[in-house]
């Protein structure tokens, strides 16, 4: 699934973002409104990771969508 359909579907998605981020809240889900570098940004917020780390993570999610 490439970004665009990600970002169309979000809020079918945001489900599985929390699976795989349980720290994301829906407040973080909301603002990001599917724009992948938003997510980036609050996974590397939240986790404490670099942001290759969270870019990393964020592409590998989308590849598994």
């Amino acid at each position: 699934m490439n970004w665009d359909q990600i970002a169309g579907n979000w809020k079918q998605l945001t489900g599985r973002v929390q699976q795989q981020w349980g720290k994301l809240t829906n407040d973080d889900l909301t603002r990001i409104e599917g724009n992948e570098r938003e997510l980036a940004g609050k996974i590397q917020e939240r986790y404490g990771v670099s942001k290759e780390e969270a870019e990393r993570q964020v592409k590998d999610w989308q590849d598994r969508m």
